[in-house]
């Protein structure tokens, strides 16, 4: 796979192919971030853009992993040390999931985002934005939360980080594609490039295959989930075998092998009796897929070797979260 293939894989969206093209170009010394706010153990949310942001160290790139204490704060996570603590175990998370500790750059905000120039140039941001533009980039907001004006900032410093974490790519959700299209509308004003953005997928709520798939309400997967734990979660999971001939829901299993599994893996076996038909071998998802749909392969088998190899995946950060616990 080229670096341009291995840049893109699995992304929904890139900003602007181009620019991206030439990054893909000339990899080496080239940066690219994902922010995440410390709010507590990763989920699969996280190790979707983490999957990703190992793709590009496959492919040459530096790794910037800012862990947003001050964002947490504005959106009222806690106290800084608090915030601090959940950063550090993120931290070893992150690195006991596969991302390269010698590609990989852990930031702090607050090692920039409460100096002088930086503050300035939030403030001249703030002046040239609208407050329904930097509402529209607000990260989403609990149903009944109230918004304060810390979530109208957080975006604007969102857009900020790009440029003083001296970044060549910026990483992350499709909803955090607002933040990156203000990025691009605003860090002109002050002199800076705009920087090309890769948006990853949203994965659909795993029970019904509809909206988002989310820590703060429904059914996720994180790190620490036992085995038993990851088979109950699979095994109850949305899975027809047809798509939504309407478009208003996803199959989240299939969502979980080709964003989760195949990027990691190289191959699947799904184990089955020889009454069966005995074990199916995939090396990509489209295989697994496609017999899923003709019904070659049942939805229970192939939940249960999602929850195998979900298990395989994240068991070394859930005994790293067990032994910082400990």
């Amino acid at each position: 796979m080229d670096t341009y293939d291995l840049l893109t894989r699995n992304a929904s969206e890139v900003v602007t192919d181009e620019e991206l093209r030439t990054v893909a170009a000339d990899p080496e010394g080239k940066r690219a971030y994902v922010g995440y706010e410390p709010s507590g153990v990763l989920h699969i949310g996280h190790l979707l853009t983490a999957n990703k942001l190992i793709d590009l160290q496959d492919a040459g790139l530096e790794v910037v992993v800012l862990l947003a204490d001050v964002h947490a704060y504005l959106n009222g996570k806690g106290t800084f040390e608090e915030i601090r603590a959940t950063a550090e175990q993120m931290k070893a998370q992150f690195v006991a999931y596969g991302l390269d500790p010698e590609q990989t750059e852990f930031r702090y905000g607050s090692e920039f985002q409460l100096d002088e120039e930086y503050v300035l140039d939030l403030h001249t941001i703030a002046l040239e934005t609208s407050l329904n533009r930097a509402k529209r980039a607000m990260a989403e907001i609990q149903s009944g939360e109230t918004i304060t004006v810390s979530h109208v900032v957080y975006p604007l410093m969102q857009a900020l980080d790009i440029e003083y974490l001296d970044l060549d790519l910026a990483v992350g959700g499709l909803d955090q594609r607002k933040v990156h299209m203000l990025a691009r509308e605003e860090l002109p004003s002050l002199g800076y490039e705009v920087r090309p953005a890769i948006h990853t997928p949203i994965l659909g709520d795993l029970e019904t295959g509809e909206g988002k798939m989310s820590s703060s309400g429904g059914v996720t997967i994180s790190m620490e989930d036992s085995r038993e734990a990851l088979e109950e979660k699979v095994n109850a999971a949305f899975c027809p075998p047809t798509p939504d001939p309407e478009g208003d829901k996803v199959n989240p299993v299939f969502q979980l092998f080709q964003y989760q599994i195949f990027p990691r893996v190289d191959r699947v076996v799904v184990e089955r009796p020889e009454k069966y038909g005995g074990n199916l071998e995939y090396d990509g998802y489209e295989g697994l897929a496609g017999d899923l749909e003709s019904g070659e392969l049942h939805p229970a088998d192939a939940k249960s070797a999602l929850a195998s190899q979900l298990d395989t995946l994240i068991a070394p950060g859930r005994e790293r979260l067990e032994e910082l616990r400990d």
